[in-house]
């Protein structure tokens, strides 16, 4: 999270590829045929904590952090795209320089689902340089990464075309978000129906999940989703407004976004922002709201 941006709007509110992948589903080839949505998978700590153990292991073995430019982010990338590789997504590298340095986001397409009509997901995978950015945001990257393998475990046949994504170098300033946005012609713009960002989805001690609200640009279908999802089961939310992590890259291109975070942690930007600064019943949580939604999102197009 870029914390100079990040702050105002929610006080509001309040690796390498060698290691074992043993969350990882056998490769997919394809989707299936359209068929009946199912009903949405749920997650255990089992499945999600895994993915930041082993970038906590990245930055241990890489001068204790994952920022861009770093080969600690470049293992953090390595890591993830293997995940997916592994589990039939069609991944792609986009490189961008700052700072003298070349970084990649990685993008990652479940075949299938309408083009016209294009579901992201996406949270950024660079620490700062002081430390592991486990929760900042190792939380959000992992909790993706979790939801794009049940897409891929569940065979998952969506209407809307299903895009996962892993920004570098948002801590220095949206870098790598923005050059994507930036990149995009004004056809492919038009093609993303909405873009879920989660940044810090496994704070300790939350007591409420911070969605984000973009009625300007047409995020309501999202942002509904997501306060459905948790009053259905009595967890408090709070509405924060579009700005302080990648979305805003979004929103400044006129794409409407959504998708929430479980506030700013003690050890934001520190050393001490490690394994042990996530809570796993907290991470496990955002990640069913994240694939109940997505599965919610992913069953029908709106019209235009």
């Amino acid at each position: 999270m870029t914390l100079r941006r990040s702050l105002p709007g929610l006080a509001a509110g309040a690796l390498g590829i060698s290691l074992t992948l043993s969350a990882v589903p056998a490769a997919t080839a394809t989707a299936p045929a359209k068929a009946q949505t199912p009903t949405a998978p749920t997650v255990s700590e089992q499945q999600v904590m895994p993915h930041l153990r082993a970038l906590q292991q990245i930055a241990d073995r890489n001068g204790g952090n994952r920022a861009h430019g770093t080969q600690g982010y470049a293992d953090s990338v390595a890591y993830v795209k293997n995940a997916l590789d592994r589990a039939g997504f069609r991944t792609k590298l986009v490189p961008f320089t700052y700072n003298g340095a070349t970084g990649n986001n990685l993008i990652a397409d479940w075949p299938g689902g309408d083009p016209d009509h294009v579901l992201l997901t996406g949270a950024h995978l660079d620490s700062v340089e002081e430390g592991p950015g486990i929760n900042d945001n190792g939380s959000g990257s992992a909790a993706v990464l979790a939801t794009a393998l049940q897409v891929a475990k569940s065979r998952l046949g969506p209407e809307r075309h299903l895009r996962f994504a892993w920004w570098g170098a948002e801590e220095p300033g949206l870098i790598g978000s923005a050059d994507y946005v930036g990149k995009l012609s004004g056809a492919e713009r038009r093609r993303i129906d909405v873009y879920l960002n989660f940044d810090q989805a496994g704070s300790k001690n939350t007591r409420q999940w911070l969605v984000v609200h973009d009625d300007e640009h047409g995020g309501t279908e999202a942002q509904q989703a997501f306060e459905a999802w948790f009053a259905e089961r009595n967890i408090p939310t709070f509405d924060i407004g579009v700005g302080g992590s990648d979305h805003e890259s979004f929103g400044n291109a006129g794409i409407p976004s959504s998708g929430f975070s479980t506030g700013i942690s003690d050890c934001i930007h520190e050393a001490c922002d490690n394994l042990a600064n996530v809570d796993p019943k907290t991470e496990t949580t955002s990640t069913d709201a994240l694939i109940g939604v997505l599965w919610k999102l992913a069953a029908t197009t709106p019209r235009r």
